[in-house]
């Protein structure tokens, strides 16, 4: 398996395999709707032979802690192949879009995801509790990507209107 740089020819294998992970079309429309208003800032692909088997998208975020405003990132969506899920495809996704955003340096990832599998790159719901946010809750963590990226008191997390869509 190699992970790359998502490339204009693999939008459509992209889009139907967020729609076999999901169950649906929102996660693929989302990831179009992203890309349409230029908000992408790492999109990668797991690939096996020839077969894209993974996703993983981040995206701009605006956030502000203590009224400054901190460089983040939307980690949405995951996506691997139904029947190649928990053979560490994910995971290898992760941790390799993390390094392309912090290489890009972005100070934070927020996630809105299960409580069970981010925690273990470092996410927490207790380092995004002190920030409003539409989605805020239990299944939503973030990850400083520098040290106290997310130090303050109060903060906000505002999601562009492409997480909005249907």
């Amino acid at each position: 398996m190699i992970i790359r740089d998502e490339t204009q020819a693999d939008h459509g294998d992209i889009r139907s395999l967020n729609q076999a992970a999901f169950g649906g079309g929102y996660e693929a429309a989302l990831v179009d709707r992203l890309r349409s208003e230029e908000l992408v800032r790492a999109s990668l692909v797991a690939v096996e032979g020839d077969v894209i088997v993974g996703h993983i998208l981040f995206s701009a975020l605006s956030v502000t802690m203590d009224g400054w405003t901190v460089r983040a990132a939307a980690l949405a969506p995951l996506a691997v192949a139904p029947a190649l899920q928990r053979r560490g495809i994910g995971s290898a996704l992760v941790r390799s879009g993390l390094d392309s955003v912090t290489a890009q340096g972005f100070e934070a990832v927020f996630v809105l995801g299960h409580t069970a599998y981010y925690p273990r790159f470092g996410f927490s719901a207790a380092a995004a509790s002190k920030l409003a946010s539409h989605y805020a809750g239990d299944a939503f963590m973030a990850l400083d990507l520098t040290p106290d990226a997310l130090r303050g008191t109060v903060g906000t997390v505002t999601y562009p209107d492409a997480f909005e869509a249907d």
